[in-house]
């Protein structure tokens, strides 16, 4: 009777080891693909070339957004950003006729980059047609990012979203 009972208390630990070994494993996997993930966007960050796709916007003094479509974007590169977002608050000195929209290309200048405990911030300005405008990024290790963008003739907005490596353009023959 005792044997049986040794035996059985063996033969339970061991089925409660392969157990906790496979959660452990899992734990592993989802540590491993965090870390590369942080590298991924650390990479980017240095690189200073990625794309910010915007998904929700929330306006100075107003609710949260949910944008849509992936539609909305900024493409941050040290040589040429390119900027298409949409605009919600108050416009001070917006041309006549303009689509409302916070649309720019130009040169970024003063381009910082910080490193954070759990996320990055880069800081740029960038002199669009008509306007200025400062862009301060704060990007987790997953990619989720959040961009405040501050102008002379907008009141302030902030958009959150995601960066990704720019997709190459592939030549049509």
């Amino acid at each position: 009777m005792k044997t049986k009972l040794f035996l059985l208390l063996v033969l339970f630990g061991f089925l409660n080891f392969s157990v906790f070994a496979q959660q452990k494993s899992k734990k592993e996997l989802k540590a491993e693909k965090e870390l590369q993930k942080q590298k991924e966007t650390e990479a980017l960050i240095d690189s200073k070339n990625f794309v910010f796709e915007a998904q929700k916007v929330t306006p100075q003094g107003g609710r949260l957004i949910i944008l849509d479509y992936n539609t909305y974007f900024l493409k941050f590169n040290a040589e040429k950003t390119t900027c298409d977002l949409p605009f919600f608050g108050r416009g001070y000195n917006v041309g006549y006729g303009s689509d409302g929209g916070i649309k720019f290309e130009g040169i970024p200048e003063n381009i910082k980059i910080g490193k954070k405990s759990k996320n990055y911030s880069v800081r740029a300005t960038v002199k669009g047609k008509d306007d200025v405008y400062d862009l301060i990024f704060t990007i987790f290790f997953d990619g989720g990012a959040s961009l405040s963008v501050t102008s002379n003739n907008r009141s302030p907005i902030s958009y959150d979203g995601e960066i990704s490596a720019p997709r190459t353009q592939e030549t049509k023959n």
